[in-house]
C-alpha cells in the first residue's frame, strides 16, 4: 500500500501542494484529477520521491525517504508526462532501460524477450528496430510505457505488490490506444499491483478508477469512488465550468458532459 500523510511541496518558495493525504491500495486503480495547475504532477513526484516534500510517504510499510533509489525502483515504476531524448536510440534500446532500472520478475532467461512482449502489449509489435525519434508523439508515449512495464512486469514480486505511476498516460493517444493503455493499468491492478494515474478525461476516470482524488489549488477537494466524487456541484466548482454528470443506461458508471451539450 502507498500511504501519504500531510504532504506539502514548495517550489521556489511557492506552495504547490498543501497538506494532502493520499492512499493507494494494491488491486486498485487510483486516479488524480483536477484542472491545470492544481498540483497533480507535483503530488505524483512527491509520492515517487522525485521531489522533496514535508510529511510522510510509505511504500508497503517502508518510509520512502529511507529507501535507496535502486530499492524503490524494484517496487515502483514511473511514466513521466513527457520524455525528451537527443540521441538516436532504437525502440528496443529504450524499452530495455526498464530492465536495467528494476526487476522484471520473469523467470531467468526470459528477460531477453521481454522488450518485444512489452511492445506487443502496447500495440507496437514490430517496432523494436525503429528509431525512437522517428515515431509520432503517441507512439513514443507507448514506447515509454513499454519501458516502464519491463521494470515491474510482475505486479507482485516476492509477495510484495508493486506500483505503476502514470502521469497523463493517454494524453497523446487516439481512442483505441487510450482504451488499450487503461486496460493494461486495470489488468496490472487485477493481478495484485497498484496503479496511480493522472487523468484529464473524467469519463475514462469514471470507467477505470476504483478511487478518485480531486485536487484544486494544491489541496485535496474530494476523494472516493467515481459515484461518490463525480457530482455536478463538486465538478463544476473544481473545474470552474458548467458540467452535467449523468449515468450510463447499462449501469451506474457516471459520465460527464459540458452543460451546453447535456
Amino acid at each position: 500500500m502507498i500511504e501519504a500523510r500531510d504532504i506539502s511541496v514548495a517550489i521556489g518558495g511557492r506552495r504547490i501542494v498543501s497538506h494532502v493525504d493520499f492512499t493507494a491500495r494494491p488491486g486498485e486503480v487510483s486516479t488524480i484529477v483536477g484542472p491545470n495547475g492544481s498540483g497533480k504532477t507535483t503530488l505524483l513526484k512527491a509520492l515517487t520521491g522525485e521531489l522533496a516534500y514535508t510529511g510522510t510517504v510509505t511504500l508497503n510499510g517502508r518510509d520512502l525517504a529511507s529507501m535507496k533509489p535502486v530499492e524503490a525502483a524494484t517496487l515502483r515504476a514511473v511514466l513521466p508526462q513527457s520524455t525528451a531524448l537527443s540521441f538516436p536510440f532504437t525502440v528496443r534500446e529504450i524499452v530495455r532501460l526498464g530492465l536495467i532500472g528494476g526487476r522484471s520478475g520473469v523467470l531467468p532467461g526470459e528477460d531477453a524477450r521481454l522488450p518485444e512482449r512489452a511492445l506487443a502489449r502496447v500495440d507496437l509489435d514490430g517496432f523494436a528496430g525503429r528509431f525512437y525519434q522517428e515515431l509520432s508523439g503517441g507512439e513514443q508515449q507507448r514506447v515509454q510505457l513499454a519501458r516502464v512495464l519491463c521494470q515491474v512486469w510482475a505486479p507482485v514480486l516476492e509477495g510484495r505488490p508493486r506500483y505503476l505511476f502514470l502521469d497523463e498516460p493517454v494524453s497523446s493517444l487516439d481512442v483505441k490506444h487510450q482504451l488499450i493503455i487503461m486496460n493494461i493499468a486495470r489488468d496490472f491492478a487485477r493481478r495484485g499491483g497498484g496503479v496511480v494515474a493522472i487523468l484529464h478525461d473524467l469519463n475514462l476516470t469514471a470507467m477505470y478508477a476504483d478511487r478518485i482524488f480531486v485536487l484544486s489549488r494544491g489541496q485535496l477537494a474530494a476523494a472516493g469512488s467515481p459515484t461518490d466524487v463525480l457530482n455536478d456541484e463538486l465538478i463544476e466548482k473544481v473545474f470552474d465550468c458548467r458540467l452535467k454528470v449523468c449515468a450510463l443506461p447499462s449501469g451506474n458508471t457516471p459520465f460527464v458532459l459540458p452543460q451546453s451539450a447535456a
